[in-house]
């Protein structure tokens, strides 16, 4: 619960004060970050990188006010009911979402709209909207106009108005629908008007509308992409395609006007905007209903795993790493990554955890998009360590520098330079879900022949980072025998694997320290990477020397170790030269890495399993209002780095997992 002021300036929201809505193209963290059409798209919306100029679409009550925010129950509708806004006056809910068509309705077109529906609850408000979109990363010059909407039934013969915003590369425009849902109430009276923000460095015109609404009365409103005047038409049958529950086809105006209309480009209707808040919370409600997990903390798994396939680009099959880009993983500091990509080290382990709960489509999916790009691998022979979600090998990194960053967190990128690292550890990750779903081994060779060669995990050099590369060479070997594959050079890929393991026992165990380094090249710095040791089958949780490494680990930076507050950093960054510099906070995937660790070791150790218990519970509390991860936390319990992160809600279904089986089997 957040208590606001709207007379006041707004400053800056945090990271992890908001809520993620998609429709498996893009994501809005809702409403300040918004890139329309797809994922990889330039922001319309980026008020959480600039608070002045980056783009905003606002809905907030004169004065002050208290705001919640909550899920639909098993759904990925935001419903800020109870209640959106309050205060003495009255009470305000506030529904969000990217409409999905339910399953069995899937022959319909996906309708590239951002929807916000305003009811007042009780007693009346008087509101504030405002929507400043800020075309090409607020780059791009726009023109805005209120002209007349065709799309919705005139009111005593006066055409309601719409906005319209166009840029050279972009249009869009902002509709809306008034109405009541209690007898004797009159539907609100809404206008547009042009609000200039020039000043604050918009490029162009935005608008807003002052609402006084009372009980029971409604407002909608929809931001649409335009449809192409190339769009195909629905000529053959204007009635066909009936929006269910509202009696009007999507080819004829509810003022019984018959007219052939554009299939994506259905007359705006209550009906049609319950139909797709009623088929898009279904469509969520079935899919999640197909998780398998029945442990102790399915509430946190199953909004996980519906934030998880919120980061999948369904006509490709891949998986974004975050659907944000830029914000800070320490505040004022430079780690400001562009994660709107599919890195095969992060998508590999998002299909593990789906996979672990049931949903196999998906598996299927990507590893039709990984096959795809195995048609079109480099000169080499290697795979990238990331795509485009379209498959693209290029995603040039570039600085904005006329944006601010999120509370002063300088440089703003687009991009990722680090597309082009070599990474042998990303055939582990691929190898390892692979073989969890039994597809096939192709990446293989590539390893074995490159396996002693350093990558490049860091930006500034290359070192020996050799678990993964072990792991793909072993999970390929385990294929083979599976499924009775041909395997004519198994003697070179065993002894490649077994040599792989003694490097990292030998060269990468710190004697005198007692724990397994970041690298064999740096044998002095401590990295909580390792912990995933025992969770690829490398070593067993019960070994002693990780049984070393993970005590090291858990002691407090003050003492040498890794771990503040039960959670767990990466590494010390005044110790290990990254190439990049800065601060950083503590990583939720290590942390669950951790987790995970314990939890095998208390396969042994009931001792463990309790810390990992009591460790996974605390961890519960750094989720945001509404279940939801960041990358990392800072010291003072803030959310930091790009969110929704998939690397951490994958980590934390794969901790819930082996926890809740963990303790059947222990039947604590």
């Amino acid at each position: 619960m957040n208590l606001c002021d709207h007379s006041k300036p707004r400053d800056y929201i945090p990271i992890s004060d908001h809520a993620l809505i998609g429709n498996l193209r893009t994501a809005a963290l809702v409403v300040e970050s918004y890139c329309v059409p797809n994922f990889d798209s330039p922001s319309v919306f980026a008020r959480i990188l600039d608070k002045d100029k980056g783009g905003h679409f606002s809905i907030s009550p004169k004065g002050t006010f208290t705001t919640k925010q909550n899920y639909l129950p098993s759904s990925n509708v935001v419903l800020s009911v109870p209640p959106a806004f309050l205060n003495e006056e009255g009470v305000i809910g506030v529904t969000d979402f990217l409409p999905r068509n339910p399953a069995a309705a899937a022959h319909k077109p996906l309708l590239h709209w951002l929807i916000r529906r305003i009811e007042v609850v009780r007693g009346y408000q008087s509101l504030r909207v405002e929507c400043a979109p800020a075309f090409n990363y607020a780059l791009a010059q726009h023109h805005t106009s209120l002209v007349s909407d065709d799309s919705i039934p005139a009111v005593g013969g006066d055409a309601q108005k719409k906005a319209l915003f166009e840029s050279d590369d972009l249009s869009l425009d902002l509709r809306f629908i008034a109405e009541s849902v209690i007898d004797g109430v009159p539907s609100p009276s809404v206008e547009f008007q042009t609000l200039d923000l020039r000043s604050r460095g918009h490029k162009g015109l935005s608008v807003s509308a002052n609402l006084d609404l009372v009980e029971g009365q409604v407002v909608t409103f929809v931001l649409r992409t335009l449809p192409k005047e190339t769009d195909e038409q629905d000529t053959s049958n204007p009635t066909s395609d009936k929006t269910q529950g509202s009696g009007v086809s999507l080819g004829q105006h509810p003022s019984g006007v018959d007219h052939v209309r554009n299939r994506k480009d259905p007359f705006l209707t209550p009906g049609l905007l319950q139909d797709l808040l009623r088929g898009t919370n279904d469509y969520w409600n079935a899919w999640i209903r197909r998780s398998t997990y029945d442990g102790s903390w399915k509430e946190a798994v199953h909004r996980s795993a519906l934030a998880l396939k919120l980061l999948i680009y369904e006509p490709t099959g891949a998986v974004v790493a975050s659907p944000t880009f830029s914000l800070p993983e320490f505040i004022g500091g430079t780690r400001n990554w562009d994660y709107r990509a599919s890195w095969i080290r992060d998508a590999s382990f998002t299909l593990y955890a789906l996979i672990r709960l049931g949903f196999t489509h998906e598996a299927d999916s990507y590893m039709e998009f990984i096959y795809n790009r195995l048609k079109d691998k480099n000169p080499d022979g290697s795979l990238q360590i990331m795509y485009t979600i379209h498959g693209e090998k290029i995603f040039p990194e570039k600085e904005l520098t006329h944006l601010d960053g999120h509370k002063g967190s300088k440089p703003v990128r687009i991009g990722n330079g680090a597309i082009d690292h070599i990474q042998l550890d990303i055939y582990g990750e691929l190898l390892d879900c692979v073989y969890l779903a039994q597809k096939f081994g192709k990446p293989l060779a590539i390893v074995v022949a490159h396996c002693h060669e350093p990558d490049l995990e860091v930006r500034n050099k290359k070192r020996h980072f050799t678990i993964m590369m072990w792991v793909a060479i072993d999970r390929g070997l385990r294929l083979a025998d599976k499924r009775s594959l041909p395997c004519p050079r198994r003697t070179q890929w065993l002894e490649a694997r077994d040599n792989l393991y003694e490097q990292i026992m030998q060269k990468a165990w710190n004697p005198e320290k007692k724990f397994f380094a970041q690298s064999s090249d740096e044998i002095n710095i401590l990295d909580s990477a390792v912990l995933i040791m025992p969770l690829v089958f490398f070593s067993t949780a019960s070994d002693p020397r990780f049984r070393s490494t993970l005590d090291a680990i858990l002691k407090s930076p003050e003492r040498g170790g890794l771990t503040a507050n039960n959670l767990v950093y990466r590494y010390n960054t005044s110790e290990s030269d990254d190439g990049v510099g800065g601060e950083e906070g503590t990583f939720c995937l290590c942390t669950l890495w951790c987790i995970e660790a314990l939890t095998r070791a208390g396969e042994f150790d009931k001792a463990a399993l309790q810390q990992a218990i009591r460790m996974f519970d605390d961890f519960l509390q750094y989720t945001n209002h509404v279940g939801l991860c960041t990358e990392e936390i800072s010291p003072a319990g803030e959310g930091l780095g790009n969110a929704v992160q998939g690397f951490t809600h994958v980590t934390l279904i794969s901790a819930a997992f082996n926890l809740s089986r963990t303790m059947k089997k222990g039947r604590f």
